[in-house]
């Protein structure tokens, strides 16, 4: 990995972006996401994940984020992946209407063959492309980015209508996360 894509600064705020294997589309589920939702509140909660802007987008997440004093942002995120890899895995297949679980399982365990970290398959692509927002022009750029999103992609006409982000929260409306005040 190039050094542009590496967590330099402990207590840097980054913008960070994770995608699906093969950038399958698995977040069309709101069950699938909601075990994103929960494990970012307990990465909050436990780990010192301090969150200021998100979206799950059908294939992959955005975080605008740090970590607390003592913690370390990429341990945390190495964390979270590992761990929704697997509740999303299960999910997909005990969920009683996946009409695409066999497609989406077959990608997952063909991806883990090439890598020999992973035991049964991958879920996540390895990286997360993190990239430090030094300057308030940068973290206004990425948040705006990631807010719109959804209304890019078609999912919504207006960022702040989008469940599944922190646009509503940062327009003072009821959200899915706690979010830190950038």
């Amino acid at each position: 990995m190039s050094r542009a894509y590496k967590f330099h600064k402990p207590d840097g705020l980054y913008f960070i972006t994770f995608g699906t294997v093969s950038w399958v589309d698995v977040f069309t589920r709101r069950d699938y996401k909601d075990i994103v939702v929960e494990s970012l509140k307990f990465c909050q909660k436990e780990k010192g994940l301090l969150l200021f802007a998100w979206v799950i987008m059908s294939n992959h997440v955005h975080l605008i984020a740090r970590a607390a004093e003592g913690a370390k942002l990429q341990d945390i995120i190495r964390d979270l992946k590992k761990y929704t890899s697997k509740q999303i895995i299960k999910a997909i297949e005990a969920h009683p209407g996946e009409s695409r679980r066999e497609w989406m399982l077959k990608i997952f365990r063909e991806a883990r063959a090439a890598n020999s970290n992973n035991k049964d398959s991958q879920f996540w692509q390895q990286h997360n492309k993190p990239i430090e927002l030094a300057t308030n022009a940068m973290i206004e750029r990425y948040v705006n980015y990631l807010h719109e999103n959804p209304v890019v992609a078609g999912y919504v006409e207006h960022a702040m209508d989008y469940v599944y982000c922190s646009a509503p929260e940062i327009a003072g409306k009821p959200g899915l996360l706690k979010l830190e005040e950038l």
